[in-house]
């Protein structure tokens, strides 16, 4: 009997929730993928899973036995891949996983620039507002976003760190007034961005008077910045942005910026993946890519913020103190007409 051949069959079958799917993603048949468990269950004199017609169950010996067959199959899959020189040479397909929002702005094309140094890299990239299971496989290296990380067993690198600020529309601005303090805020509709990684009606600012917390209430909620960028450029109120989801439109004068002294959730950029003993060479060159890029980066980003607090057109009080001049960002008819 093959047992590591079996265990990886056993592990499959549970993953694939059936020995028919199994068995197609394996390239083998539904039978082989029976008598393969069946033999790890007599040679371990125990039953593994619960078959009916419709579905399987683990039972309590096949949960436990699971874990160490997933840890098993990493260490053999590490030990290969050391032998192979996986650790030398970037190669093979790499599972990232990101959060939304700083999937589309940082690390797609930060994946660019890393191919073009390894291109025989290929990449599979899931965005989600939840962590994946790293220890289950579905992706070799995870980039989240965090105040700060609980403990755990996974090995994380901090990357960088970045902060959010308010938003709202030239319209809504010039309907509504500029908030001039933190508690004019309650007057306003304020959309909220609900993450994993703060309260999403809590909003603390930083700024000249210190640092203030408030409960926010209003008419939106959303789970991604970009969703609530769209929101704010409608009008529908003022809203937190990172600086990476806010300064397009910034730029563009789409957004202007509410309480320009203050910023909010300063947060940390980590990379995580599963403690093992042998990093392949596509994550760990991943890994020290991401260190040096997304510093520029965010560095380049808060810049930016940095020279738009001097524009007067991105300041939002002069926009609500001439509500009959131009837009931010709008062409002026006597300078922009060619001559």
């Amino acid at each position: 009997m093959d047992t590591l051949q079996n265990m990886r069959v056993f592990t499959r079958v549970v993953e694939a929730g059936s020995f028919t799917a199994a068995a197609q993603s394996l390239d083998s048949t539904t039978g082989a993928m029976s008598r393969a468990v069946s033999e790890l269950e007599a040679h371990l004199r125990t039953r593994l899973l619960n078959r009916t017609t419709r579905r399987l169950a683990l039972t309590t010996a096949g949960e436990r036995y699971l874990q160490r067959c997933k840890q098993i199959l990493a260490d053999v899959e590490g030990a290969e891949e050391e032998a192979s020189c996986a650790h030398e040479r970037p190669a093979g397909v790499l599972r990232m996983h990101s959060f939304a929002s700083i999937g589309q702005h940082y690390v797609l094309p930060a994946i660019s620039q890393y191919r073009a140094l390894h291109p025989d890299v290929t990449v599979e990239l899931t965005l989600s507002q939840r962590m994946p299971d790293l220890y289950g496989g579905s992706s070799d290296v995870s980039l989240v976003i965090a105040s700060s990380l609980p403990n755990s067993d996974l090995v994380s690198h901090r990357l960088g760190a970045s902060c959010s600020i308010l938003c709202a529309s030239p319209e809504y601005i010039q309907a509504h007034g500029a908030p001039r303090t933190p508690a004019d805020l309650a007057r306003h509709d304020c959309l909220i961005l609900k993450t994993p990684t703060a309260p999403a009606n809590e909003w603390t600012l930083e700024g000249p008077e210190g640092v203030v917390s408030m409960h926010v209430d209003g008419p939106v909620q959303v789970n991604i910045a970009e969703s609530l960028a769209v929101a704010i450029r409608e009008g529908m109120g003022i809203g937190m942005l990172p600086v990476y989801a806010a300064i397009d439109g910034l730029r563009s004068g789409a957004l202007v910026r509410v309480l320009p002294q203050h910023i909010l959730q300063r947060v940390n950029v980590y990379a995580l993946y599963p403690s093992r003993k042998f990093v392949d060479a596509k994550t760990r060159t991943w890994v020290e890519f991401l260190r040096n890029y997304l510093g520029e980066v965010i560095a380049r980003d808060m810049a930016a913020l940095e020279a738009l607090a001097r524009d007067p057109l991105a300041d939002c009080t002069a926009v609500a103190a001439a509500p009959d001049s131009p837009l931010p960002g709008a062409a002026n008819t006597l300078t922009d007409t060619p001559a």
